[in-house]
């Protein structure tokens, strides 16, 4: 899915009023529907979602939940839709699982610590809980199936909530009224004016906010620097990578903005790699978007990743530690027990 340029504008344009009569329709279902009581997990759940469609940065939230919690002695597993995969679940996301099957995010995530794809939230949660002792939600905010210990509001600093309405006149889920009690913290990641309103709001309101920034892998960016590059990301916001390259030194001479989760059609990577070798350039994407390549197309693609760096992680890591309160378990041997085949 590509949203619609209008939603990102300020105020809402023509196209945006004429479709005003639906979106109140939709805004009010979808306020009704986060009003209902959801089921307790067995283990705390963290919910890391945002108050639009599309791509915030909530995967590598996520993924920095994770972590902070592994460095707290956690056991976190990760609690996927599995969005643009065919499985329904619930299943455990393995090494062998593919793009196809299981969704791009949830590859990514597998690679940090385990994860539970459930189409079924509640079903899903009861898996979940049986390989780690926290639970780390990507997106669900607006599910309610499910009752969240900590909810984590991701902004994009760069878009925020576009022109403030509700699908499909603009690119709010539901209202900002009837998300905000179900939101703990905010968390804007990058710079811009569209995201402050959000976080004066929050404020006022007395919700922690963190700011944040997507930051390359040293690496990754040591290999991109200087050189020129054709560069092509489907992901929620493209021009965010395209940036992040620039910002990393590389010379982008062309750019491929594809919408989120793209399926790569047969030869259209082969089109890619022969177009960058004809111009002498360096074919560059995501680790989002690598994840749905093959092993083959990956020998000729640099795939720069990016990880979440908030600016008070330590103020980030209590507040989490407030919420859950749950004991850390013990920690484990050093040499620790590789898990079996299948199961990572």
């Amino acid at each position: 899915m590509r949203a619609p340029a209008f939603w990102a504008q300020p105020t809402p344009s023509p196209v945006a009023h004429a479709l005003r009569p639906i979106a109140a329709f939709y805004g009010a279902i979808a306020s009704h529907r986060l009003r209902r009581s959801g089921m307790r997990a067995p283990v705390p759940v963290i919910c890391i979602g945002n108050f639009t469609a599309g791509g915030a940065g909530k995967t590598p939230t996520a993924i920095a939940v994770g972590q902070l919690l592994q460095q707290a002695g956690h056991r976190p597993v990760f609690l996927t839709r599995g969005y643009g995969g065919r499985f329904m679940g619930p299943l455990r996301v393995g090494s062998e699982s593919r793009a196809d099957d299981v969704g791009d995010e949830a590859l990514l995530l597998a690679r940090v610590a385990p994860t539970i794809l459930a189409r079924d939230r509640k079903i899903g949660a009861k898996l979940a809980a049986t390989h780690g002792n926290v639970i780390v939600m990507d997106d669900g905010l607006q599910n309610p199936s499910l009752q969240k210990d900590l909810a984590i509001a991701v902004v994009d600093g760069g878009t925020g909530i576009g022109n403030g309405l509700c699908i499909p006149a603009g690119p709010l889920r539901a209202s900002l009224a009837a998300q905000w009690p179900l939101v703990h913290t905010v968390v804007v990641i990058g710079e811009g004016p569209a995201g402050d309103p959000l976080a004066r709001d929050a404020d006022r309101q007395g919700k922690p906010v963190f700011g944040a920034r997507l930051v390359p892998n040293v690496n990754d960016a040591e290999r991109v620097a200087g050189k020129r590059v054709l560069a092509f990301a489907g992901i929620g916001r493209p021009a965010k990578f395209f940036q992040t390259l620039l910002d990393a030194g590389a010379i982008v001479e062309r750019e491929i903005a594809l919408p989120d989760h793209h399926r790569f059609r047969d030869g259209e990577v082969d089109d890619l790699i022969r177009e960058a070798r004809g111009k002498g350039l360096r074919l560059v994407t995501t680790e989002k978007d690598a994840a749905r390549l093959s092993s083959s197309h990956l020998e000729d693609v640099t795939v720069l990743r990016v990880s979440l760096a908030l600016d008070n992680s330590n103020d980030f890591a209590a507040l989490i530690a407030d919420k859950i309160r749950v004991a850390p378990p013990p920690s484990p041997a050093p040499s620790g027990r590789p898990l079996p085949s299948g199961e990572r």
